[in-house]
């Protein structure tokens, strides 16, 4: 498909455009700026599975904060976190990658869910300014949940409904499609065992047999109960055994490690990646490689956690050779299928008919549903059944039961 296939249909004879929003985290970069980015993860995510007051938010932010300063600045070396210019690379190579296909019709722009300027409710107006009418929402995250890649589409609709546009009674966004996750996707899941053997091959194969070769597989930790939220685990776990399965004959010490937040009260997913680890010791393993699947990009979490993990199993077992490999980050394959994914959809936001969302509607549609609803229970919770002889039977305790 061309990008010149489809015509334009809107009055102006202008060609609509598709905006693809890639949404990550974002890390901090300024240390001054912890306790902001706190506030904000704890609102968006802590509070979808913590049992955790409002009120305990601002000041439990700041604690948080100089524990985060403690740990970049004091036993890292002043550590900047490399995710926000690595999410550059990455949403610069995903959309060279599709201007190749759709021209300027299709542009990538970046949020944070934590980090401004790039926030959801600072870059829609700037994609709704810059005269993108639909809109690809797509977390460059591997697990999809509504506890996840949720709090990406959770800021969208604020934004959205913050800038709603000029006119009262239509919506300027003229189409919406969804990219969910990648833990499925057999590219991913190979180009993840194929870095991993690469891996092996050039570095440990030489002095360990591949039976003695550990591998520790990475997922983001999930809770498993987060307040009737779906959290993940299911998809986190289906792209372990799917990475697995293409590795396991080779090496046979393969096991998943949960990069866990140690939260108090938190039932976690287990093992976690130290746990892991001393397990495949266990089983004989005289070298462990240790590769991220369920983050696409580089983050603290992916150096500094497992930096810790690994510092705290060579203390005890420094016979061991340990391997710390990186994300998938702007790996040119990866940066080419993360773009193929999109063309589906951005080819069925050209193709479809405008949207058009009176958002005044809304309130009115929803007095309306519930006044019909509210008047058919009336009706049935106080109507009186018939016999077959067409007689009411009364059922005096089940009449006022309402």
């Amino acid at each position: 498909m061309t990008p010149n296939t489809f015509s334009p249909d809107d009055a102006s004879g202008k060609p609509e455009k598709v905006a693809v929003l890639l949404m990550g985290y974002g890390e901090v970069e300024h240390y001054e700026d912890f306790a902001n980015y706190n506030e904000q993860a704890l609102n968006l995510l802590t509070a979808k599975f913590a049992p955790v007051p409002l009120w305990l938010y601002p000041p439990l932010a700041k604690v948080l904060a100089l524990f985060d300063w403690h740990e970049w600045s004091h036993q890292h070396g002043q550590f900047i976190s490399p995710h926000n210019a690595i999410f550059e690379q990455q949403r610069a190579g995903i959309e060279a990658n599709l201007q190749k296909k759709w021209g300027d019709r299709v542009k990538v722009f970046k949020a944070f869910n934590f980090c401004a300027p790039f926030l959801p409710d600072q870059v829609i107006p700037q994609i709704q300014a810059e005269g993108f009418d639909r809109l690809l929402i797509y977390p460059l995250l591997v697990v999809d949940s509504i506890f996840t890649s949720g709090i990406a589409v959770e800021q969208v609709n604020n934004a959205l409904a913050n800038h709603s546009g000029a006119r009262a009674d239509e919506h300027w966004l003229k189409g919406t499609r969804y990219i969910p996750s990648f833990f499925d996707e057999v590219e991913y899941i190979d180009l993840l065992a194929n870095l991993v053997s690469e891996k092996i091959q050039k570095e440990l194969a030489v002095a360990h047999l591949p039976s003695q070769t550990g591998i520790v597989l990475m997922n983001h930790g999930c809770p498993h109960k987060a307040k009737g939220f779906t959290s993940g685990i299911d998809e986190s776990q289906a792209l372990y055994e799917r990475v697995r399965e293409r590795l396991i004959n080779r090496y046979p010490l393969i096991s998943v490690g949960w990069l866990n937040h140690d939260t108090p009260l938190i039932d976690w997913t287990q093992p976690n990646a130290t746990l892991a680890a001393q397990n495949l010791i266990g089983l004989g393993a005289t070298a462990l490689v240790f590769m991220p699947i369920g983050f696409a990009t580089e983050n603290h979490e992916t150096l500094l956690d497992v930096e810790h993990i690994i510092s705290g199993l060579r203390r005890k077992r420094p016979d061991v050779t340990y391997v710390q490999m990186p994300c998938v980050n702007d790996h040119p394959l990866f940066l080419e299928m993360a773009a193929d994914w999109t063309h589906d959809q951005i080819a069925a936001l050209l193709e479809a008919d405008a949207l058009a969302v009176d958002l005044s509607m809304a309130a009115v549609q929803a007095q309306e549903v519930h006044g019909h609803s509210h008047s058919g229970h009336h009706h049935h919770g106080h109507g009186h059944p018939h016999d077959d002889h067409g007689h009411q039977h009364e059922h005096p305790e089940k009449v006022h039961t309402h």
